[in-house]
């Protein structure tokens, strides 16, 4: 195989180059996102478990940033911020509960979500682009290997098989290195595309969670502090 990409000729050297860089830099956001991705969900368990235990978000709050690998951390902290401006300071779980808070911090709650999934989502689009583009590079360097191929077989005047075959096989290199490229980037492209609508799921369960937290204890905590 080093014999035959050595023998190659310059055109095809160049879309093997080319290929490579596709290559690296595909392999470089695999595991990148793959380490992000199995930290934010390990912590995003965590830190679930955490929310549900505490009585108190001022409480949760004061922890959250050990989980902060777990994009529902960045959620949590735009809903209590803005649970705190509407709420007149302090702890929002000890001031009476303001109508058209809870709209308010949804509001928050949905803008957070969306720049996490943003945020998770940048530099997959070079997955896609590679998965797309690479098997026609390499189908390039195909076509341009067999004209080459048949030109020489022209120009010799020796019409056998033995003349062309050296020069068909090398240029088939291109595609096969087109489709290595390709092939994990497609796969792992949609395995992150999973990834994220699990996330999503997981932020607007944690949204509805963060809600009826909220609504209860700053209602609860206004009816008692009105009465």
């Amino acid at each position: 195989m080093i014999r035959l990409v050595t023998e190659t000729g310059v055109v095809a050297k160049i879309v093997l180059a080319i290929l490579l860089i596709f290559s690296v830099f595909s392999w470089a956001v695999i595991f990148s996102k793959w380490s992000r991705f199995r930290q934010a969900r390990a912590q995003s368990d965590r830190f679930l478990r955490a929310f549900r235990r505490s009585r108190k978000l001022s409480d949760l709050d004061a922890i959250s940033q050990q989980f902060r690998p777990s994009p529902l951390v960045a959620l949590f902290e735009y809903g209590y911020e803005e649970l705190r401006n509407q709420l007149a300071g302090g702890d929002p779980t000890g001031v009476p509960f303001q109508a058209g808070s809870l709209v308010a911090v949804q509001r928050a709650l949905q803008i957070g979500a969306s720049e996490q999934l943003t945020g998770m989502e940048r530099m997959l689009s070079w997955l896609a682009t590679t998965g797309a583009v690479t098997p026609f590079i390499g189908l390039f360097g195909t076509v341009w290997g067999i004209m080459d191929a048949f030109h020489g077989l022209g120009t010799a005047g020796a019409a056998s098989i033995r003349a062309v075959a050296p020069g068909i096989s090398e240029a088939l290199i291109t595609t096969a290195a087109g489709l290595f490229v390709a092939i994990p980037a497609v796969i792992f492209y949609n395995y992150f595309l999973h990834g994220l609508r699990d996330f999503g799921t997981r932020m607007d369960n944690f949204s509805l969670e963060f809600l009826n937290v909220a609504e209860r204890n700053c209602a609860g905590r206004g009816e008692r502090t009105g009465s």
